[in-house]
């Protein structure tokens, strides 16, 4: 679809960084996407597993809340809320750029229609 002068996807209005702001930019979507992916998810439950031996045998309360809060919870459930945070903002930009699409077409009808109505208003006198 041709762009349109009056329609600016919302990409455009994200001001662009530079130096050590950009940088910083860059290294947060990557670990982002690397610890906000499925086969992190999978080597937290492998490491998860790999302790849960030690954890029944130790016969200790203390130790089962310590694992529960930290590897559990730390381990397994953050990473698959960071998997959907990646899936929701992939849904956001899908809709940005089905709404983008939609504006421009009917802005470009919109400047057809006034075109023939100028010609049509000009016929007439």
């Amino acid at each position: 679809m041709k762009l349109h002068e009056h329609v600016r996807h919302p990409s455009h209005f994200i001001k662009e960084k530079t130096g050590f702001a950009k940088f910083n930019r860059w290294l947060a979507v990557k670990l982002g996407n690397t610890l906000g992916s499925m086969p992190f998810f999978y080597l937290c439950v492998v490491l998860d597993i790999a302790e849960l031996p030690s954890v029944i045998k130790a016969h200790s309360v203390l130790i089962w809340i310590a694992y529960i809060s930290q590897t559990v919870i730390q381990l397994i459930a953050l990473p698959i809320l960071s998997v959907q945070a990646n899936i929701q903002q992939e849904n956001q930009q899908a809709k940005a750029d089905a709404d983008h699409q939609t504006l421009t077409y009917l802005a470009t009808i919109q400047d057809e229609q006034l075109k023939i109505l100028k010609y049509l208003k000009e016929k007439k006198k």
